[in-house]
């Protein structure tokens, strides 16, 4: 099996090339920022590479993809903006 250091699901923020950020969802960090940076996210592919700014852990997967939803919605970007990146 693979090694995984995180105990959870992760909602992250990262930085592209061109200064944008992007949120997701992942429950392995290192080999998602890998896909990243490989090209293999139809939003980064033309933005790399891309760096790592914040990364929240949840234990329940559905509280995880609940904030990173809110973190894309229009009250949730201004929270990142102000609070995160």
């Amino acid at each position: 099996g693979t090694t995984n250091n995180q105990n959870g699901w992760t909602v992250y923020i990262i930085k592209c090339a061109d200064g944008k950020h992007y949120t997701g969802c992942t429950y392995n960090l290192s080999r998602r920022l890998q896909q990243h940076n490989d090209g293999e996210s139809n939003y980064t592919s033309t933005r790399r590479p891309v760096s790592l700014i914040t990364y929240i852990t949840f234990s329940d997967k559905y509280k995880a993809y609940k904030f990173e939803k809110y973190l894309k919605s229009g009250s949730g970007h201004a929270f990142a903006r102000k609070r995160l990146v």
